[in-house]
């Protein structure tokens, strides 16, 4: 019998294609390469997208039923899902070696995920405070902010390799950079807000200054203070691009660091 585990193996698989399709292309700079790797990434997201379906059905046969949205194996799952979905999106915005690094990230998290022994695999029962339906929108807003603030911080890293390596001018980072911070903005925010929600019915409080809440915030902060000087003051270029890398590295601390250094109501995710 094919289980998810199997399903998303060849998943992980064909994210490492798809990274050596992008480094031939690099290599030889044919174009016929970029459609077999846009055709690789829709074969990926859909069998990734099966995996995930898969193992909520196989969380409802052992009785325990429920969205793959409750543990760390299953955030990076999805993580690297809501990153193929966003290069999906964003499609016609994006430069080759953007989606090459967004595919990177997209295959480190599956190979952690599959790998990494510390990462507990196993199908769970929902901890109570899990237990509602304002999990999926949660979560999945969450994730999908993230991923969109992977591509800020590339297109933001990038700005400061325009005179070594073959990438995008700077205006056009910028653009791709901007798009991106108002998608994930606008995610955060929703996950911001119906985690609040949540909250108020799992613990009795809209906001408790958790670990996780408190960077949450603080990344919030940080994006909406490039939005800011974007609109009211014309501010781009290099301190864009520099926000934009100090924004990703507080996601990465709302995502790794409070589940690994910090204790607090989120602290399930370990």
């Amino acid at each position: 019998m094919i289980t998810h585990h199997a399903i998303l193996g060849v998943a992980t698989i064909l994210y490492l294609a798809l990274f050596f399709l992008y480094i031939l292309y690099f290599s030889v700079g044919k174009k016929g390469i970029l459609t077999v790797a846009w055709y690789c990434l829709l074969a990926t997201f859909a069998v990734q997208t099966a995996g995930i379906g898969l193992r909520w059905v196989e969380s409802y046969r052992l009785g325990i039923g429920h969205a793959p949205l409750s543990n760390f194996y299953e955030s990076l799952i999805v993580f690297s899902w809501s990153i193929s979905l966003l290069v999906m999106i964003m499609r016609k915005r994006l430069y080759p070696v953007i989606t090459f690094a967004a595919g990177a990230a997209s295959l480190g998290l599956m190979a952690y995920a599959s790998l990494f022994p510390g990462v507990e695999r196993g199908i769970q029962p929902l901890i109570p405070a899990l237990q509602s339906n304002w999990l999926h929108v949660h979560v999945i807003t969450c994730f999908l902010a993230y991923a969109a603030f992977l591509v800020s911080f590339v297109a933001g890293g990038l700005y400061f390799l325009r005179s070594r390596w073959i990438v995008p001018a700077g205006h056009t980072l910028e653009d791709i950079n901007y798009r991106s911070i108002i998608i994930g903005f606008s995610m955060l925010t929703s996950g911001i807000l119906t985690g609040a929600v949540w909250a108020h019915y799992a613990w009795g409080s809209y906001w408790s200054w958790d670990p996780k809440e408190t960077w949450s915030l603080i990344t919030w902060i940080v994006y909406a203070l490039i939005l800011h000087l974007r609109f009211a003051g014309g501010r781009k270029g290099r301190l864009t691009a520099v926000l934009s890398i100090i924004g990703f590295a507080s996601v990465v601390m709302t995502y790794f660091g409070v589940n690994f250094f910090l204790t607090g109501l989120h602290s399930y995710a370990t």
